[in-house]
């Protein structure tokens, strides 16, 4: 009888969760997972476009910093494969090259760092085709204009290249 009581009572004590209460903490987290998942999304892509912004900023700066240093002229370009100028895609591997180019191409020996590329953003700089170079001064005269970076979500932002070689930030812009 004892033996029957006890079992009794561990079984009303059973500790645990029922269906139905399962079902709604499910419920209830995927509501606010829904709530979240797009706020994160737009954060990450915002961050992309931060990183990518910071990485043309420092670029930039190097190669102008480098020209002064040096009283030489040094050029700013993409460069993918490390040997050459390719103006079509800003987000490529960033070359910092002592020297005027002859053409697009450039020797080995020239080449003074490479800042890479970003992911999963686009940059876009003037449509002449031409790298920023920066005279000795660390001008970039003939040489300024604007880089518009987007990202995912339609985030974006600006980056201007003034006369003088230096680089501010623009507004947020929406791709």
């Amino acid at each position: 009888m004892e033996a029957a009581n006890a079992s009794n009572r561990a079984a009303s004590h059973q500790r645990g969760l029922t269906l139905i209460e399962l079902l709604i903490v499910i419920a209830v987290a995927s509501l606010l997972m829904g709530w979240a998942v797009p706020g994160l999304q737009a954060m990450s892509a915002r961050q992309e476009v931060a990183a990518e912004a910071h990485r043309l900023r420092v670029a930039l700066s190097l190669g102008r910093n480098t020209a002064i240093t040096r009283r030489s002229a040094v050029i700013v370009c993409p460069s993918p494969d490390r040997l050459s100028c390719n103006m079509d895609d800003w987000s490529a591997p960033l070359a910092i090259v002592l020297d005027p180019l002859a053409g697009n191409a450039f020797s080995p020996d020239a080449l003074l760092r490479v800042v890479e590329g970003g992911r999963g953003v686009s940059v876009s700089y003037r449509q002449d085709g031409k790298p920023v170079r920066y005279g000795m001064l660390g001008r970039s005269s003939g040489h300024n204009g604007t880089f518009r970076i987007c990202g995912r979500h339609g985030q974006g932002t600006e980056l201007v290249l003034s006369n003088f070689g230096r680089v501010r930030a623009g507004s947020a812009i929406s791709c």
